[in-house]
Formats: structure tokens, C-alpha cells, sequence
């Protein structure tokens, strides 16, 4: 028996935020201790097993696999009491590749059926799936524990001989801790008992959660973050001593001095454990194939057979391409992968699903001739080195974006064909970033909001900033830090958990796909809506060598899949998307003025505002600015269009660059022309090319400082001055890292266009499907709205006898759908769309009640139809309908109960009786006035349809705003804002830490609408004033909060100041009798500040409207007429007499015999 001691008993980040244990420094630290062999025991789940399992080995070091597995005591499906919730711990080793396998069956079993707050397994389970498995007690949280914590040593007993049983003679241990707790000193005696009486075998672990003692209060810092606690909180989840870290043998030697075994038996279980990974691979599914071929036979005949239909000019060139990519696609194994997707692709167009391809894929001819992909790589210049080259022998992206509707349809479609045990979607891990850092820590130590806002607004945007970088780069930071104490305590302690994983979710389009049943190699997981997901990430089962595919679900295509169809059904055209010409004129001309709210890609501010200045004519200058448009490359963007004016040489540097910049005027935009420009002037291979463009990426100093020395003496060899060359390197290094290959932006670049297309020749169509698309997402339809009104395409309100389920067409108007109505429900619907499919259009409250009821409808769907103005048809308003509900549903009760007992008494056989039914006059009720409107529309539909409560604001909204509510999403985390708009969806709340008020409010324009947070001391002065459906300038800050379960970032507003603003003037300028009027302003009193003021409030608002003052000298009224004409509307009138007290203003008419406003 070996006398070596083994941690047996590990967590790591993947327990979590539990485990504090990064794999790689653990694996470290256990170098540094001398130990041979160690085990990774997460709790409940095998997230880090592969990426530890590597770590060891490249260490030196035995992986042993194992987890820590909750159980349930009366039975893993069982969810029911506080009982059920009582889970106990059991630690498991793999003994073998039959362990292994078992342990993923039981880690798969336990998320997908088991799943009660935590994963868990039962003792049924563990017999079934118990054979190459090592058990052990584990820690105070075990059966046998709780059992000796209750003084219950019989059931310790009968619980510890139980497991030996399932475990197997030799394959259970008694697990011994010391973690200097007095129920483990309590106990310890017992379990020695047991050991001896039932002849199992001891083993000392320390449970470790954290690397180093000084790494305790990092980890309660962890713990806090998970239960959403304070430090301060003496009654919070906590670990009490600080010794839950790896320990040395040493030690751990003598902490067990009285029990050595317990120490050498460590070494025995490590060495009992032999499992090996490396050949666990699961093959690929194989291609449907006909009789007697190959995959690389069949791919070559259906590429070469489709390569003269797919290419207009079939030259020698294209031919040459197709057979070279062929071999190299057949010398790196990849046919059977690449028939596949054509399967995927051609069950998507047989089906109707749009479907695109993105990434380097489209850069393969074979894609584009077999008909995966849709862009012909030899017109746009694309490589397929990009994609694939025999230097890069990883597996290849074909990644599919579809129809988001249709998404599911196609994961069905591949998981019944190749089995449900053989798909699953891929889980990916949210770590903390250094923003998301601050902020839970700030939380945690008990701070107000106001205080991470205030450290995060120091700390850039970029992607992946650390603390550690933001303080060298970023002097304010770090003048911050220096200068406050508590901030530095903040920072100091955010930096020990920033980049830890904080939670898991499903990755937005990763599919594995195996050829055998998952579970043998990989575990599955539970994902957000229970669906299995592996627990292994993307880039680990890419290196297991799985099949992976990504099948995103992109709305914009949902989008133009709908406006087909509505074109279809309205105009009776029948569009082919990809035959539509590339070359359209209204289409740049709408692109040119900066016209793109909804077009894919080119609607956010400062993309519109590039575009406006490109005027791009062609797709290949969409793809350029599509590219440029990110962090790093989008400072070129101006010296991109200056070229393309010429307004500025491009510059080459190098002949040899020539060609590979002249299409984009001499700017790098893709990465292909970083790799093909080291290719051109150092003579990089393809693969050396590859590693560079990684290293860039990953902005891996040690690696570029090596590929510099490589480039300079490729450059010298090839003729290029070292002073040019490291002016290339500099110009080239930048974009690498940013860059988008260019098969990725044209792909997108054509999707862009195509929206672009469908919005300039098809308006109306694409705007209620774009509608319906974002039907649920109430912002997005605030947006759209407003670009259909200043398109001037009407937006009606829902109709019970004219809506459809989603928004739809109805002549040059868009009509809501019926579905958009919150309260009523897609199964309402479409039970009411049937009904009056059936027995034609709804004419009474009555009827639609009697109609309905049976179908389910109740008081709140009646009511929400009303509010939302799908009844008025009827002819009543909306109060009148709403005050008879009651008495509807009550009719309808009746009637039905009527009907029934009639037809069942009084019909004879086959017979039927026309029913005539005379409802009953609906004596009017008030009329809703304007604010009761817009608040009835406002509730059940989210958005105003038929009026606005900004109506009449419009042209003030801009001099009181820095920004519009849907335009602030682009700014950076603290940035100053002043804005105005409707409140609406006001909430108060009480806060945990110190029992003060707080609210929350959504404000509202025609843009858009944004979330806005009142803290504690800010609601004491304002939250009086915050109040539903008022009209109010807000000024404050913006805030990036990260949501705890990942995902986007909320992007919202810190609320500094509040003014309510009073309602505008009714002033109608579209009337006749206000064209060319006068503002006449009558001035009893005045002093030379108060005529300063006026002189420049008229200046800073000029219009149409000539001005009179009328100044009262003496007793005397005298007109005088400045050189001035003016804009009553832009809050001129309601200004004037705060500039003068005492001024009064009227606006007249044209000939001055009416007074179209006046302001006292």
C-alpha cells in the first residue's frame, strides 16, 4: 500500500460559485506540493472534467474524474416538502472507463430527472450504474453524518453497510475531515467505529474549495455573490473556519497523525483509479449515401455535377479551385461532415425554412456548388484557406443562421433522424467580467449602487478588460483607486473574482451531434426550459472530436420569410429572396439617405451615420462597412470613405499589398488581408499565417513577440526594409483581433441588403413583419411604430373581425394582431379566428361573449380586447363596453345553457333550428377622454396606438434631450443623459439592507422606451413626483447591469434629477389660420437683464412666425417690430415669461383676428 497522500476531495470553479479552484492553478499548486495524482469532485455536475483532465496530463500529473453527487432520500424524482430537499452528499471516483461512463450516466440522470433545486441521484440509481465507481461518506452533509450528528449509529450503520454493498468490497470508504469543526470532532470517534466494526476502509480528504488559506475570503465573497448576501450578515451562508484549501501532505499528515491509513489509503485509491480519455472519441453520424459510394466518391460526383448550373462563367480557374478544395477537404477526412450539412440544407429548402450561412464557410466552393451555401466565393474573392487549409487540420464551421420561428423545427428534424440520445444543445459558461466584478462586489460589502456606478464608469467598454489593465491604461481609474480607501477595497477584492465562472446557461446555437449515444462520452445537463444540453462546453467537445454544429435563430430572416409571404398574399407576387437584383437603385438611394431603422445590421445611430456618409453602391462596400463597424477597426471607417471619394491616396506600403487592399482603397478590413498580406510580404505558410491570427486575437504577447522576429527576417528574405516592414506589422496588428473574415461580412453584408430591398419596394409588408417578429419585445415595436409613422404608413389598432394572430396588411395600412393583446393568449386567438373563420364577424358584446365563452374566454380577455380597441367596431366606446362585461358574460351563460337544453328537448333527429337573438341596446357611457385612451392602450398592448401622450411635444422633445429613449444602447457604462418622455410601469420597492424606498420607472418617446432607477436617497427628494402616465425631463446616468442569470446586459438609466413638464400649448400648426401668424408679447415691466434674456431666447429660436412686442410705456401701449421671426412651438411660449416676469404671449393668426394661443 502506498504511503503517499492524494486530495481526493476538490472543487473547482465549476461547483458554482462555491468552488473557488481555477483548474489550471490547482493542477499548479499541486505540482508545487509534489503530488502524483489528484481528483476533481464537483458538486453535483462534470462541467470542468475534460479541461482538468488535460491540465493534469500536460502536468504530469493522474486525473482522477469523480464528482459529489447529491442524493435524494426517498427517490430522485420525487419533488415534493422540505424533505424531498434535504439532499445528502456522496463523493464518486471513476475507477475505470466503465466508472466513467456510469458517472456520466449518473450526472445525466440526476439534471435531467432528478433536477430539484440541484441535480440528484438515489441509491436505485447507484446499484443500476454503480459498476467501476469508488464511493466515499464524504463530509458533514453525508448520510452517515447527519445520522451520527442525530446520535443515530444504527442508521450510520445501516447507511454505511448499504453502500458497501452497492459499491463492492473495497470500492467504499469512510471519509475523514478536520477542519477544526466541533462536529466533525463530535463524530470522529463514530466514524472510526464504523470503519472498524464493518471493515471499511478509511480515507483523509480536507473537502478543499479554495488553494491557499489567504484564499478564504475570496471564497465568502463567492458564497455571498451565490445566496445574494452581505459580509456583514453574521447569519449568511459561510464556511467557519479558514481551512478549506489544498493542503499539503505534510499537513494533512499531521492532522490524521492518529489514523495514517487514512492518509495511505489516498495513495491506493489514486491508484486503483486508471481511466483514460484520449481515445473516448464518438464518431459522426454517417451521410444518407447511394449504393457503392463513398462520402469522398459522392461529394466529388455532386460538386463536380452542380459546379457549371451553380457558376455563370465555369472557367478552367473555377474547376482548378473545386478540385483543390475536394483533396483537401478528402485529405483531412471532412467528406462525410461536409454531406451532412448538405443534408441539413436541403431538408431546410424543401421544408421553406430561409436559411443562411456565415463564417468563413461561404468562402468554399464545394458549399456553394453542392448548395449549402448561397454566395459564389469566386465573384466576391473569397478563400477557402480561411475556412480550411491542410495546415489547419481542426474541424470546420459551417455555422446555419434560419428562421428563428423555425429554429426548434430543424433541431427536431436532427433529432429525429439521428435519436434524441444522440443531440443535445451545448451549455456555456457567464464568467464575471471586470464591470460585473465591481459590482457584486460592491453588493456584497454592503455599498450603495451609486458607488459601483461610480468605479465602473472609470472602466472601458472593451472587450476583455481586466481590473489589472484598466488600472495601467486608464489614469482616472487608477487616480481612483489611489485616492480612496474604500474603493480600493473594492477593487482589491473584485479582482480575486473577476473572470470566475458565475453561471451557466444554453449556448444561443451550438448542437452536438454523435453517431452513438451521448452519454458515453460526454454528461448532459438540464438547460434553462429542462432541455439536455452537454456539460461540456463548445471548445471541448470541438477538441473531443464531436460533430458541432451551430444553428442560430435570427429573426431577420423570420422577417423576410414574412414579408414573402404577406407579399404573396396581398399582391399576389411570388418573391424569390435570392433572385432578387443585387444592383438595385432605390435600394442604395434608401441606404444612401441614411433611411435603415429595420434593415439588418446598418440600423444603430452610428452606423446609420457612416452610411449616410459611404453612400454605398454595391454589396461589396455594404461588406467593408459591415466589417469596419467594430471595436478597433471603426476609427478606419472615415479614412475608408475619403479614399473612396478621393479625397485621400490610399497607401500600400508595399506593392505586394496592392492587390490585396485595392478593393477596400487601400484599409485593411477582413483578417484574410492580414493573412494573405504576411503571406505576400514575409512568406508566411498558411498555418503560420493561422497561428498569427490567433495570437493576435488572443493578444498573446510571448507569441507575438515570436511571430514579429518571424515576419521581419520573412520580410528582409523577401526585399522589404525592416523601417516598412514593422510599419506593416504595426498597421496589420490591430485588425487581426477585431476583424471579421470576409466571408462572415459579405454573408451579412447580402442578408443587410436584402432586408434593404424588401423595405424600399415592399414598405408596408416589411414593417408588419418586422412588427411581428419583435411582437413580444415592447421597446422594438415602440421603434418601429415611429418609423411607420414617418414612413406614413398607418398603424391600426387590433380588430376582432380584421385581425389576424400577428400583424398583418390591410390595403396600405398595418393592422395589429390579435396577439399583441396581453391577457388574451395565442390559444384565445386562435380559437376566436376559427370561430369567426366558422360562423363569420362578431357584431355585439353580446354575441362575441356568447361566441367566445364556450372556447374560454373570461372577463379579463373580454376587457383587454376593449382596452386595446379591437371592439369599437360594435359602435359603443370602449367605457360603455367595459361597464356591460359582466352582464355579456352572464348572457352568454344563459344562452349557452339554453341552447343546450333546447337541442338536446326539442330537436328531432338530423333537425336544426335558426336561432334569431336580439341583444340589447348598450346605453353610451362618458367617452374615454385622451389620457384614459392612451393609458388603456398603454396597459394591454404596451405601446400607444391611436394617440400618444407626447402628441404635441414633438418639436420640444429634442431641445430638452441629449438623447432619444431607443438610442441608448450604444453608450458607454456612466455616460451623462438628459431626456423626456411618458412614465409609465412605476414600482416601489423597499431595500434589504437598510428598509428605505427605492422605484423603478419605464420612460417612454416615439423611439423607444428605457428602464430608469431611483436609489434610496434620490426617491427622498423626487419619488413624490414619479408617478404614471406624467410627462417628465429626466437627468441621470446610464448603468450596464449584468443580469444574474447571464445573457445581455440591462442597459438603463441612473435618475439624478426629475421636472414634470407642463402640457404644450394647443397650437396646431397644420391649421390655415396659424400659417405665417404673429407672436405678439405684451410687457408691462422690464429690466435691461430681463430684455438680455428675451433678446436671446427669440434669437435661439427661429421659424416662420413674425414677432410684435408691445411695451408699455407710461399709460401707453407702443408696438415695435424686431428683424425676427420665430417658432412658437420649440418652448418659446412657455419660456418667455420666465425670461420677463409679467410678459404675457399670444399667438395670432395670419390676418391677426384670431388667437390661436395665448400663455398669461
Amino acid at each position: 500500500m502506498s504511503q503517499r497522500f492524494v486530495h481526493l476531495h476538490n472543487h473547482t470553479e465549476f461547483s458554482l460559485l462555491d468552488g473557488a479552484n481555477r483548474i489550471p492553478a490547482m493542477v499548479g499548486r499541486a505540482k508545487e506540493l509534489g503530488m502524483d495524482s489528484l481528483a476533481i469532485t464537483d458538486h453535483g455536475v462534470m462541467f470542468g472534467v475534460m479541461e482538468f483532465y488535460w491540465a493534469c496530463k500536460e502536468a504530469g500529473i493522474k486525473p482522477l474524474i469523480g464528482m459529489e453527487a447529491y442524493v435524494a432520500p426517498n427517490g430522485h424524482k420525487k419533488r415534493s416538502g422540505r424533505e424531498d430537499n434535504d439532499r445528502a452528499h456522496l463523493l464518486l471516483l471513476a475507477k475505470n472507463l466503465e466508472g466513467y461512463r456510469n458517472l456520466c450516466k449518473l450526472a445525466t440522470i440526476a439534471a435531467l430527472e432528478g433536477f430539484y433545486s440541484k441535480p440528484r441521484i438515489d441509491h436505485e440509481l447507484l446499484r443500476q450504474y454503480g459498476a467501476g465507481l469508488i464511493g466515499t461518506s464524504t463530509c458533514l452533509s453525508s448520510e452517515i453524518c447527519r445520522a451520527l450528528l442525530r446520535e443515530d449509529y444504527v442508521q450510520a450503520n445501516h447507511i454505511a453497510g448499504m453502500y458497501k454493498e452497492i459499491f463492492g468490497e473495497g470500492n467504499y470508504f469512510i471519509e475523514l475531515q478536520d477542519h477544526r469543526l466541533a462536529e466533525q470532532e463530535r463524530i470522529r470517534p463514530q466514524l472510526l467505529r464504523l470503519s472498524k466494526e464493518l471493515d471499511i476502509p478509511l480515507v483523509a480528504t480536507n473537502d478543499a474549495h479554495y488553494l491557499c488559506k489567504t484564499d478564504h475570503d475570496s471564497h465568502e465573497l463567492l458564497l455571498c455573490i451565490q445566496t445574494n448576501d452581505v459580509l456583514s450578515n453574521s447569519k449568511r451562508m459561510k464556511f467557519n473556519t479558514r481551512e478549506f484549501y489544498l493542503k499539503s501532505q505534510e499537513e494533512m499528515e499531521a492532522l490524521f497523525a492518529d489514523v495514517p491509513e487514512a492518509i495511505g489509503n489516498t495513495g491506493y485509491v489514486a491508484d486503483m483509479c486508471e481511466v483514460e480519455l484520449a481515445a473516448n472519441r464518438a464518431g459522426m453520424p454517417l451521410p444518407e449515401l447511394p449504393e457503392g459510394e463513398t462520402p469522398g466518391s459522392y461529394l466529388r460526383k455532386v460538386a463536380t455535377e452542380s459546379l457549371p448550373r451553380r457558376v455563370q462563367e465555369c472557367d478552367e480557374a473555377a474547376w482548378e479551385r473545386l478540385k483543390f478544395e475536394l483533396d483537401v477537404i478528402e485529405s483531412t477526412g471532412f467528406e462525410s461532415y461536409f454531406l451532412l450539412v448538405r443534408e441539413f440544407a436541403n431538408y431546410a429548402r424543401e421544408q421553406g425554412i430561409h436559411y443562411g450561412v456565415r463564417g468563413s464557410a461561404a468562402g468554399s466552393l464545394v458549399s456553394y456548388a453542392i448548395g449549402i451555401t448561397e454566395v459564389d466565393p469566386l465573384h466576391y474573392d473569397l478563400t477557402f484557406e480561411r475556412f480550411l487549409n491542410p495546415e489547419r487540420v481542426s474541424m470546420p464551421d459551417i455555422d446555419m443562421d434560419f428562421e428563428d420561428a423555425r429554429r426548434e423545427e430543424m433541431i427536431q428534424y436532427v433529432t429525429g433522424k439521428y435519436g434524441s440520445e444522440r443531440v443535445a444543445q451545448i451549455v456555456t459558461f457567464g464568467t464575471m467580467g471586470a464591470k460585473a466584478a465591481i459590482r457584486d462586489t460592491s453588493r456584497v460589502l454592503g455599498k450603495p449602487p451609486q458607488e459601483a456606478d461610480r468605479i465602473c464608469k472609470c472602466i472601458p467598454n472593451t472587450p476583455g478588460i481586466t481590473l489589472e489593465k484598466a488600472l495601467e491604461e486608464i489614469a482616472e481609474f487608477k487616480q481612483l483607486v489611489a485616492s480612496d480607501p474604500e474603493v480600493r477595497e473594492i477593487v482589491d477584492k473584485a479582482k480575486s473574482v473577476e473572470g470566475r465562472v458565475r453561471h451557466c446557461g444554453v449556448h444561443a446555437a451550438g448542437l452536438v451531434i454523435s453517431g452513438e449515444p451521448l452519454v458515453e462520452y460526454v454528461p448532459l445537463y438540464r438547460g434553462n426550459e429542462g432541455q439536455p444540453i452537454t456539460a461540456f462546453e463548445m471548445g471541448v467537445l470541438e477538441k473531443m472530436g464531436l460533430l458541432k454544429m451551430d444553428f442560430l435563430g435570427l429573426s431577420n430572416l423570420t422577417v423576410l420569410a414574412q414579408t414573402v409571404r404577406i407579399v404573396a398574399e396581398t399582391r399576389g407576387e411570388h418573391l424569390d429572396i435570392g433572385s432578387i437584383p443585387l444592383d438595385d437603385e432605390a435600394t442604395f438611394e434608401m441606404l444612401g439617405r441614411g433611411d435603415t431603422t429595420g434593415v439588418f445590421q446598418l440600423e444603430s445611430p452610428g452606423m446609420r451615420r457612416h452610411i449616410q456618409e459611404l453612400k454605398p453602391r454595391n454589396v461589396k462596400e455594404l461588406s467593408a462597412m459591415v466589417a469596419l463597424f467594430r471595436p478597433g477597426p471603426i476609427k478606419h471607417i472615415p479614412e475608408y470613405i475619403d479614399a473612396k471619394y478621393g479625397r485621400k491616396k490610399p497607401e500600400f506600403l508595399d506593392d505586394r499589398m496592392q492587390p490585396i487592399l485595392e478593393e477596400t482603397y487601400g484599409v485593411i478590413v477582413y483578417q484574410d488581408q492580414v493573412l494573405k498580406s504576411v503571406r505576400a510580404v514575409a512568406g508566411f505558410t498558411l498555418g503560420k499565417a493561422d497561428l498569427l491570427r490567433k495570437a493576435m486575437s488572443k493578444k498573446d504577447k510571448s507569441a507575438l513577440d515570436a511571430l514579429l522576429e518571424d515576419f521581419l527576417k520573412g520580410c528582409a528574405a523577401n526585399g522589404v526594409e525592416q523601417r516598412v516592414a514593422k510599419k506593416i506589422w504595426t498597421r496589420l496588428e490591430p485588425f487581426a483581433g477585431y476583424a471579421f473574415n470576409k466571408a462572415h461580412a459579405v454573408c451579412y453584408a447580402i442578408l443587410a441588403y436584402q432586408t434593404a430591398y424588401l423595405k424600399a419596394h415592399y414598405p408596408v409588408e416589411y414593417m408588419a413583419a418586422l412588427l411581428g417578429a419583435y411582437m413580444e419585445k415592447e421597446d422594438r415595436v415602440i421603434t418601429l411604430i415611429d418609423e411607420c409613422r414617418r414612413q406614413r404608413i398607418p398603424v391600426l389598432q387590433p380588430s376582432i373581425n380584421r385581425s389576424g394572430i400577428s400583424f398583418g396588411v390591410e390595403g396600405s395600412a398595418i393592422r395589429f394582431g390579435l396577439a399583441a393583446i396581453k391577457g388574451v393568449g395565442t390559444g384565445m386567438v386562435s380559437s376566436l379566428i376559427e370561430e369567426r373563420a366558422a360562423n363569420g364577424p362578431f357584431r355585439h358584446l353580446y354575441e362575441a361573449a356568447e361566441r367566445l365563452k364556450p372556447m374560454g374566454a373570461t372577463k379579463p380577455v373580454l376587457e383587454a380586447l376593449i382596452k386595446a380597441g379591437a371592439l369599437d367596431e360594435f359602435g359603443q366606446n370602449r367605457l360603455t363596453l367595459l361597464g356591460y362585461v359582466d352582464g355579456a358574460l352572464s348572457f352568454a351563460d344563459s344562452a349557452n345553457r339554453d341552447r343546450n337544453a333546447g337541442q338536446v328537448s326539442l330537436f328531432g333527429e338530423g333537425e336544426q333550428v335558426a336561432d334569431v337573438v336580439h341583444y340589447p341596446e348598450l346605453p353610451e357611457a362618458e367617452p374615454p377622454d385622451r389620457a384614459q385612451l392612451t393609458s388603456m392602450e398603454k396597459e394591454v398592448l404596451g405601446v400607444y396606438v391611436s394617440d400618444h401622450p407626447l402628441r404635441g411635444y414633438e418639436r420640444l422633445l429634442p431641445q430638452m434631450s441629449t438623447h432619444r429613449c431607443g438610442a441608448i444602447t450604444e453608450l458607454d457604462d456612466g455616460t451623462p443623459v438628459r431626456m423626456a418622455g411618458v412614465v409609465s410601469n412605476v414600482r416601489t420597492l423597499v431595500t434589504k439592507r437598510t428598509g428605505e424606498k427605492m422605484a423603478s420607472f419605464r420612460l417612454e418617446d416615439f423611439s423607444g422606451q428605457v428602464g430608469v432607477i431611483v436609489f434610496a436617497k434620490t426617491f427622498a427628494k423626487l419619488g413624490d413626483q414619479v408617478e404614471n402616465d406624467t410627462v417628465v425631463q429626466v437627468e441621470g446616468a446610464v448603468m450596464h447591469r449584468e443580469r444574474r442569470n447571464g445573457g445581455e446586459k440591462d442597459i438603463e438609466v441612473r435618475l439624478d434629477q426629475l421636472q414634470r413638464l407642463d402640457p404644450p400649448l394647443a397650437l396646431d400648426l397644420a391649421s390655415p389660420d396659424s400659417m405665417a401668424g404673429t407672436v405678439v408679447i405684451q410687457i408691462s415691466r422690464a429690466t435691461e437683464a430681463d430684455l438680455k434674456r428675451l433678446s436671446k431666447l427669440l434669437a435661439d429660436h427661429p421659424g416662420d412666425y413674425g414677432l410684435r412686442l408691445d411695451v408699455l410705456v407710461g399709460k401707453q401701449v407702443v408696438p415695435i417690430f424686431p428683424a425676427l421671426t420665430v417658432d412658437p412651438q420649440d418652448g418659446l411660449i412657455r419660456r418667455i415669461p420666465k425670461a420677463v416676469p409679467g410678459a404675457e404671449v399670444t399667438v395670432m393668426s395670419a390676418d391677426e383676428s384670431k388667437a390661436l394661443a395665448h400663455r398669461p
